[in-house]
């Protein structure tokens, strides 16, 4: 196993938090993304980022307003597919994709990757994320039933994934979406947890007193389905990440995948 950490899905450029005082400077907002090399089941694609067709039809597939919001660069070559390619590999060489959910910042690059099954839970295959036309090239969907799975470190509800080994779990983390997932993969002798959007500032899981990014909060609150729900869900993220066991990460943090480059 190896995993490689990517942006694909860099956005507009954020302070941090913790104000002047901070020792981290602004970033583009990222679009986290992990590409993960396993021995049997070729390349996991964790979360698929922004793709060519939302760069060459952004009107239609990621919507004028959330482009005007967000402010991507929509640069070819920060895509999955352009830096998969960079690393040496073919498209079809990923052979599963593993989104966190399927709001358009993590989903559009799906239709790159067109004959990889594609995991997810049927809750959120139900909702069908944002904008239809990312999904009108019809991804071989393999959903998962919400109410079963093993435990993981304290989380009900996981599932190993049909043709993958166990290294690479769906973790139940509900809220921001109906069906949101974490993705749990097995780096070595450590774990790390891709928490997508369950939380979107490391403050919120890093410290005892737990420290929200204004604009970040703002683009959650717009957009999460059940708050108490998901603020559980971050309070089991904070002890976890605590415990040492497992690293926690969300998908737009840019000081978080600072830390793996």
């Amino acid at each position: 196993m190896r995993v490689h950490h990517l942006d694909c899905a860099p956005m507009r450029e954020i302070e941090p938090a913790d104000g002047p005082e901070s020792p981290l400077r602004p970033a583009r907002a990222a679009g986290h993304v992990l590409l993960v090399e396993t021995d049997s089941a070729g390349l996991v694609l964790v979360d698929a980022g922004i793709g060519l067709g939302d760069i060459e039809r952004p009107s239609e597939r990621l919507l004028d307003d959330w482009v005007e919001m967000a402010g991507p660069t929509l640069d070819p070559s920060a895509t999955a597919v352009r830096q998969v390619e960079g690393l040496g590999y073919a498209a079809a060489d990923v052979r599963h994709v593993v989104p966190t959910h399927l709001h358009r910042d993590h989903a559009g690059g799906l239709s790159d990757f067109p004959d990889a099954a594609v995991h997810l839970f049927e809750a959120e295959l139900a909702d069908g994320g944002k904008t239809p036309a990312q999904l009108a090239h019809g991804p071989k969907w393999v959903a998962y039933a919400d109410a079963e799975g093993d435990t993981w470190h304290g989380f009900e509800g996981v599932r190993s994934l049909a043709g993958v080994s166990e290294d690479v779990l769906l973790v139940p983390l509900g809220g921001h979406t109906p069906g949101h997932a974490g993705v749990a993969v097995r780096d070595g002798a450590r774990w790390l947890l891709h928490a997508g959007d369950a939380y979107m500032y490391h403050g919120e899981v890093d410290r005892p007193e737990p420290v929200t990014h204004p604009l970040m909060e703002l683009v959650q609150m717009s957009g999460e389905v059940d708050r108490e729900l998901r603020l559980a869900n971050v309070a089991r993220l904070r002890e976890l990440a605590r415990g040492g066991e497992v690293e926690v990460f969300c998908a737009h943090d840019p000081w978080e995948l600072a830390r793996y480059r």
